[in-house]
């Protein structure tokens, strides 16, 4: 018979063990923060028929050299009753791992299991957080006594392994592939290189180089430093846990969160020192929105990311896949970003083979998933920093095997969660893919116009630059149509949950920062002396479309939005549509025109502040950045005014007349039609001339449908071969109709 032993309460109200209590095993129930509390001990009575085979353990126990404990009357074990496994009793004894004289233990000859997370945790005695050895405990100097209790999948993986890490054998290092392929290789898939470690070899093609964490850089420090963090933040340390899974892991899912929730409910001792200090750090964002947290005194920021960025340092120096993850949610934080530290994440990501394709490597299908959302996790922080930076870009094309992610490659919903967390759960999951997808377009918009080859050929193509920028950007411009045009219902910035945090509005002021990249290069082009007048109203007037459509956007974010997660560029990406209003401002060709972009900035800066006193943390760079660029544009002379009579600040600038350059273009594409021997006749829309000029309300939002992007794609299409004309790629009614109309839409 088990006997059950009731779990007491200590005074801080953590539960507290019996110390007599042993070889025991843990109920828990689920707490109103998510996470899970002792509720029960159950221990084998050491009674003489607690067993049946006293003799021996089973064959799972013995593996994981677990005590084997059965009860009356059942055949199976607890630990394979509750894996839900066989229980037998048939292998023979492992043979003992031998010691050299180096004290290094030899490698063991048994073929590794290939088991999913989910089915290989194993419940073990609780350690109480809050109850943690303070730092003048006698802690033995080798860490590994504190992780015999790791999951045998953590053993199975390739970049989560405890006591090892593993480097990936490029081509063309000092270890030629035609000779690693002579290396013996045992069971394990592995076999030993003489002097340099043992090598694993993954799939048919790759291998990796495995080398112990002992040794390396502040290796013997890390239980002292898991100590401290948790001394920092204790007795909160749970409920910071289970606020970043509530607000940040649905939409930047690079953590494995049941793993997570149970290695953490059996000691903090079994995380990295960064990974642990990082996820409190962006919980301590949402501190006050926990009722029982928002009285209490706030753990510091400051000494978490003092230990933070210190063993991330030491940990760089034995690449794992927690490596990686703790460096982007560092990343992640207010004022954080760090290009320096983006370029050491990517080449950490390239030592642990996070380039390559792991569809075909022998390591448990659930680490592949989580290398395909790490891999693309890191392409996002190069691309979007590689923007706010002005910096070339770490990855390229030619060297990404990376494919796209599925639903596969996502955890599985727990069956015991409620409908409305499984909805946030699938939509933090599209929110991840779709910012991805968002992400692969910006990084065309980079490699396109603005690397240095780009800005060479601009250039060099002289009055024609614009031109040739116009083509490049159509194929581009469609793609942004169409991202957007497909977007999920979910992710509407009105799809919105009661008493919910609302992540969607990063994605969104993602594509506008986008749209604003693409658009910035083609105003830089355009000058009033080279350009053609009609080409560059038309080019301005998309341009304008796109500052009002980003301003309303921030203008309509509602708390939930601003209260919830926001990715790391958003901080910029902000300040980019002030950027954008300013030059547009800079070069606007009369007075008017510049007059309205002032009082738009102007609007602008009073969303920022009101929005701020939520969100200071990152609107106020956006706010400050607006002020210095305000400042700047005092120093601009004095432009003319409009020619045109009845043109007006408030609502319309510089709007042109039939008379105007208008008429003037549309006569040469009369001309080119003609030239051509094609029809002139042209029916043209009622308010196609008064609406030409691109000017459109305040109103106007990316809900408003796509008709803003119709315009701008006319100008970018067809050749310019010879004697066709300046415009032969308008010359269509259907063409300039859209034309026309592309701001009264």
């Amino acid at each position: 018979m088990a006997t059950v032993i009731a779990v007491q309460a200590s005074s801080s109200g953590t539960p507290t063990i019996p110390a007599t209590v042993s070889n025991c095993q843990l109920k828990g129930v689920e707490t109103e923060n998510g996470l899970t509390k002792p509720s029960a001990v159950v221990v084998a009575a050491d009674t003489g028929n607690t067993r049946s085979r006293r003799d021996r353990p089973c064959d799972a126990c013995r593996r994981r050299k677990s005590r084997c404990v059965i009860g009356d009357g059942v055949a199976s074990c607890t630990l394979c009753d509750f894996q839900k496994q066989e229980c037998t009793f048939v292998q023979r004894p492992q043979p003992r791992k031998r010691k050299l004289n180096n004290g290094v233990k030899s490698e063991a000859t048994t073929k590794r299991s290939r088991r999913s997370p989910e089915t290989e945790i194993t419940p073990r005695p609780f350690q109480s957080n809050s109850n943690a050895p303070s730092m003048s405990s006698n802690i033995p100097t080798n860490s590994e006594r504190y992780h015999q209790h790791q999951a045998t999948s953590l053993k199975d993986s390739l970049g989560l392994q405890n006591h090892r890490h593993g480097k990936y054998i490029g081509p063309t290092t000092e270890l030629e592939p035609a000779l690693i392929d002579l290396v013996g290789l045992d069971g394990n898939d592995e076999g030993s290189l003489p002097c340099r470690g043992t090598l694993l070899k993954i799939s048919d093609k790759e291998n990796f180089l495995m080398l112990p964490d002992r040794g390396t850089q502040n290796h013997e420090a890390e239980v002292r430093d898991l100590d401290e963090i948790e001394q920092i933040v204790s007795p909160y340390g749970p409920a910071l846990i289970n606020l970043y899974f509530r607000v940040v892991h649905p939409s930047f899912p690079i953590l494995q969160e049941k793993v997570y929730l149970e290695k953490y409910s059996r000691t903090y001792r079994e995380f990295s020192p960064t990974n642990l200090a990082a996820v409190y750090i962006l919980a301590l964002n949402w501190w006050s929105w926990n009722p029982d947290l928002a009285h209490q005194p706030k753990p510091s920021r400051e000494k978490l990311e003092a230990i933070a960025l210190r063993t991330l340092n030491d940990a760089i120096h034995r690449p794992k896949l927690s490596t990686v993850q703790a460096g982007l949610l560092l990343l992640q934080r207010s004022n954080g970003d760090s290009w320096n530290l983006t370029a050491q994440l990517v080449a950490v990501g390239q030592e642990l083979g996070l380039h390559l394709d792991p569809t075909n490597w022998r390591i448990p299908a659930w680490e592949r998933g989580l290398r395909k959302r790490l891999a693309w996790a890191l392409y996002m922080q190069d691309k979007w920093s590689s923007l706010i930076h002005g910096r070339p870009s770490h990855i390229f094309a030619a060297n990404w095997a990376v494919p796209p992610i599925t639903e596969g490659d996502f955890p599985g919903s727990d069956a015991g969660t409620d409908e409305k967390a499984r909805f946030e759960t699938e939509k933090g999951k599209t929110l991840f893919i779709q910012m991805i997808a968002l992400t692969e377009i910006l990084a065309e918009v980079l490699d396109t116009f603005y690397t240095l080859r780009a800005k060479t050929e601009f250039q060099s193509a002289g009055r024609h630059g614009t031109r040739l920028i116009l083509e490049r950007a159509k194929p581009v411009q469609i793609k942004l149509k169409e991202w957007f045009a497909h977007l999920p219902s979910c992710l509407r910035m009105d799809s919105i949950s009661t008493t919910k945090l609302s992540s969607t509005g990063y994605i969104h002021l993602a594509y506008f920062a986008t749209e604003i990249t693409l658009h910035r290069r083609i105003v830089r082009s355009l000058s009033p002396s080279t350009t053609d007048s009609y080409l560059l109203h038309i080019c301005r007037s998309a341009a304008k479309t796109r500052l009002i459509s980003a301003m309303d956007f921030v203008n309509r974010l509602k708390p939930e939005h601003l209260q919830s997660f926001w990715y790391f560029s958003s901080t910029v990406n902000f300040a980019l549509i002030s950027t954008f209003g300013g030059l547009l401002w800079a070069t606007a060709p009369v007075r008017e025109e510049a007059e309205f972009y002032k009082h738009r900035l102007s609007e602008y800066r009073w969303t920022l502040r009101v929005s701020s006193k939520g969100a200071s943390e990152f609107l106020g760079f956006a706010v400050a950045m607006l002020d210095a660029s305000t400042e700047l544009l005092k120093n601009l002379k004095e432009k003319p005014r409009s020619l045109s009579p009845g043109s007006s600040v408030a609502g319309e600038c510089a709007k042109p007349s039939e008379g105007d350059f208008l008429a003037e273009a549309k006569a040469r594409m009369l001309n080119a039609m003609s030239s051509n021997g094609q029809s002139t006749e042209l029916t043209e829309h009622p308010a196609s001339i008064g609406s030409a000029s691109g000017l459109v309300s305040p109103a106007t939002s990316t809900s408003s449908g796509s008709g803003d992007h119709e315009g701008y794609l006319a100008h970018t299409g067809g050749s310019h071969g010879a004697g066709q004309g300046e415009f032969d790629f308008m010359a269509r009614t259907s063409d300039i109709k859209r034309w026309a109309g592309v701001s009264s839409r």
